[in-house]
């Protein structure tokens, strides 16, 4: 093949994104005048001993491609793959905390962070809030080979919003097109992760480790994490909701039992024990969070963190975990639509505005 052009097999005609067959190539040049658009590059079109050529401008800077065109089946395949997985290793805790730390690090103001798969590279793994998460991204791995078009961002935020689902949660809009982080270059400091309990760090701005001027107000805290990411009180409080599933391990994060686990965490079939748990059914999402959070009477060996508390303590707060207590319907609505803004958080895409799943 003659430089400048690519080939495409299979793909004579390009009516939408969404049915493209291609072929991978690593990388293609940009021009904006009398061109396709593909993965957010302009090509040019031509047909081609029955293949479609996209002839490129060599002349212009090339960059490389980190997303590629998926079409109905793939996401269709991809999605069954994923459900598959979920169910049979019951990893639907894991797998949203592994979503919730990529994105979770948005910082707004300074435009870094988000939904971009750096979480996959070790410098972030290596974070103090992101202990235990390799083994979520090695239960992912094997899905990522089988389908190398799909980027790591889109396929980590997907198996969160499919665990949600699996564990009887609502249905979570999404769409794949998030750019991938190229290097440990685009990984944020360490820091903006939210903590469980004081002492608290500032969590924003270039050195988001330092200790906090306000470092035991958990309601602050909270505010401080989610604000820098475009949240308000409403979402801060649905997003917690959250916790209805998972534990939390002393080994991991300081807080809850060890191996030795509680009475719910110690022998549920087919999964590790121990650890604590915020919800009796720790592997169903529903709104018993908050329903424990407003008992004062519930089980000492159910987690309470200190941040858990601040939202039955903060009257802003309170108002929304005493909705969701008793409308879980609301509690649905509201988290869906604030875990789609987090999973799409500082997303770069390609194409633009994403290919809905």
């Amino acid at each position: 093949m003659n430089s400048g052009q690519i080939a495409f097999s299979n793909a004579v005609s390009f009516p939408s994104l969404r049915s493209i067959q291609v072929r991978r190539i690593s990388s293609v040049s940009e021009r904006s005048a009398n061109k396709v658009r593909f993965s957010s590059y302009f090509v040019q079109r031509e047909a081609y001993r029955g293949a479609a050529v996209l002839r490129l401008n060599t002349q212009a800077p090339t960059r490389r491609l980190v997303t590629m065109a998926i079409d109905t089946q793939t996401m269709t395949s991809v999605r069954n793959d994923l459900v598959e997985m979920i169910k049979r290793t019951k990893a639907m805790p894991i797998l949203v905390r592994l979503a919730w730390h990529d994105s979770g690090d948005y910082d707004a103001r300074l435009g870094t962070g988000g939904a971009n798969g750096s979480i996959r590279f070790n410098k972030e793994l290596q974070h103090g809030g992101n202990v235990g998460l390799p083994g979520a991204l090695n239960l992912l791995k094997p899905i990522k080979e089988k389908y190398p078009n799909v980027g790591w961002a889109d396929l980590i935020q997907y198996a969160s919003v499919l665990s949600i689902e699996v564990a009887g949660g609502p249905k979570i809009p999404f769409r794949f097109g998030r750019v991938d982080a190229q290097s440990e270059n685009e990984v944020p400091p360490e820091g903006r992760l939210p903590a469980g309990g004081p002492p608290f760090h500032k969590a924003e701005g270039e050195n988001p480790n330092e200790p906090a001027p306000d470092k035991e107000d958990a309601a602050a805290h909270l505010r401080r994490v989610f604000y820098r990411m475009g949240f308000n009180d409403q979402e801060i409080v649905a997003l917690s909701g959250g916790h209805t599933i998972g534990r939390a391990y002393k080994f991991r994060s300081g807080f809850g039992a060890g191996e030795e686990g509680t009475k719910y965490t110690r022998a549920v079939s087919g999964v590790t024990k121990g650890g604590s748990s915020w919800t009796p059914d720790w592997l169903q999402f529903n709104n018993m969070y908050f329903k424990v959070l407003m008992d004062p009477n519930a089980d000492p060996e159910l987690l309470k963190l200190v941040t858990d508390k601040a939202l039955v303590e903060d009257p802003e707060f309170n108002k929304y975990v005493k909705i969701y207590a008793t409308d879980e319907a609301k509690f649905f609505e509201d988290y869906a639509n604030a875990h789609k803004k987090l999973s799409e958080l500082g997303s770069k895409w390609d194409p633009p505005g994403g290919i809905p799943a």
